[in-house]
């Protein structure tokens, strides 16, 4: 059963959290919101080439290429040869440092409002997070588009299972082919 009421809630939580998120993580690293998703992709993925790495951003080729230049322009990555005409990106220690802030810094806000809930709260939000998780996957189809932004050691530390993770790898299982992420 449709439910207006609880689609505008959530709509508003997650466009204001992303707000608040991607101020704090932009802020940081200096650079736009894509370019800060760039650097968080690479950091776990070094050597993406830039079509790839637009792709996992949500950004064209020719706009992936400008946000690559302003980025390297900055020291925050540099390009490398790869096979034959190809170049691949990879973090510089700048960028990889740089990174660790931004993670810390966009994960500040988030921690800050779960950290209003009472234990039992943010365990149930939890588990509805990886269920919605899970069903935006069925949509997007993408677990490294889903998790640009993540600080992916979060996940692991927490010693629990990554919802989008799970829901890639199960995906790849129906189909028989090869995991995103």
């Amino acid at each position: 059963m449709h439910d207006p009421r609880l689609a505008n809630l959530l709509g508003a939580t997650a466009l204001a959290l992303t707000d608040l998120m991607l101020a704090e993580a932009t802020s940081v690293a200096g650079t736009s919101g894509s370019g800060a998703a760039a650097l968080v992709v690479l950091d776990h993925e070094r050597g993406l080439g830039v079509t790839e790495l637009g792709r996992r951003v949500g950004l064209s080729q020719s706009a992936a290429a400008r946000m690559v230049d302003s980025l390297e322009q900055r020291g925050l990555v540099e390009r490398r040869s790869a096979r034959g005409r190809e170049v691949s990106v990879h973090p510089t220690a700048d960028g990889r440092r740089v990174t660790r802030q931004l993670l810390a810094a966009r994960g500040g806000p988030l921690a800050a409002v779960v950290d209003g809930l009472s234990a039992a709260d943010r365990k149930a939000l939890a588990a509805l997070l990886g269920k919605l998780l899970t069903r935006v996957h069925g949509e997007i189809g993408s677990a490294e588009h889903i998790c640009r932004l993540c600080d992916r050691a979060a996940c692991v530390d927490a010693g629990a299972s990554c919802p989008v993770g799970q829901a890639d790898r199960d995906r790849v299982r129906r189909i028989g082919g090869a995991a995103d992420g």
